[in-house]
């Protein structure tokens, strides 16, 4: 019988189903369990560096069986969002992959320094250097009415040679110099959160969200109403749990959720 008071789950990727390229030993069975008793669920993730089907066809690889439409990133919220408003110039600074998710968009040639009605901000990693950076500066500079979009604001992620950079540190450079705050599309925002659980058709609070970083995953849900479960895998630190964050529940990892699930309302 499933909990009265947790009727959905989002999960996110990186760091709960798997590390990099590495599986989360118990992932597999934890999200069968949760499909096989058809409890709402969706895949949320900051991830901007790959599209939709790259993800999917990753999450494949590992066993898992999950439709490109169940996943919600920054970047597919982003062209939603940009694709409600009047066709204008965007500048992307997203990978390959990630493009296809702005299909039907118009943006700028990636030596335009000018022109910009949004500058999009995603996970550039290795191809970030500062050419790049002074280009998206430049952008936002000559066009004081240019919207700042930040994919996400995570701030760094467990690559497979350690802990790296994600997009927040590239966003807070750019806000710092030209005094633009970004509009976010991902976690931490609370229109994130609320874009997953209105998919899910649940009131958020009856939604777990279950995730690696305590400020993206738990702060961000449970301040948008959700509840959190923080798991000791992916970029989980002890220290996690001595700030003034405090999850709905700690779990060892993703594996642990079906014996919980029941008990944690």
């Amino acid at each position: 019988m499933m909990n009265d008071s947790l009727r959905g789950i989002l999960f996110d990727l990186d760091g709960v189903l798997y590390n990099s390229d590495s599986l989360i030993e118990g992932a597999v069975e934890a999200v069968d369990w949760v499909e096989r008793r058809r409890i709402p669920h969706l895949f949320v993730t900051n991830t901007s560096s790959r599209s939709r089907a790259v993800l999917a066809e990753k999450l494949a690889a590992f066993g898992f069986r999950i439709a490109e439409s169940a996943i919600l990133t920054p970047a597919v919220a982003a062209a939603d969002w940009l694709r409600k408003r009047p066709p204008a110039p965007v500048a992307l600074f997203v990978r390959p992959s990630t493009r296809s998710e702005f299909a039907g968009i118009p943006f700028l040639p990636d030596d335009a320094e000018r022109g910009a009605a949004y500058v999009v901000i995603g996970d550039l990693g290795e191809h970030w250097d500062f050419r790049t950076l002074n280009r998206a500066f430049r952008l936002l500079h000559y066009n004081p009415e240019a919207q700042l979009i930040a994919l996400g604001m995570t701030r760094y992620w467990m690559a497979a040679d350690g802990i790296s950079l994600d997009v927040a540190p590239f966003v807070a450079a750019l806000e710092h110099v030209t005094g633009r705050k970004a509009i976010i599309m991902g976690k931490p925002a609370a229109e994130f959160f609320q874009a997953a659980t209105a998919r899910l058709g649940l009131p958020a609070s009856q939604v777990l969200m279950v995730g690696d970083d305590i400020h993206a995953d738990i702060d961000g849900a449970q301040a948008a109403g959700l509840k959190g479960a923080l798991v000791r895998t992916g970029k989980f630190r002890p220290a996690d749990l001595e700030g003034s964050v405090k999850p709905f529940v700690v779990l060892d990892s993703v594996a642990n959720l079906p014996t919980g699930f029941a008990t944690f309302g």
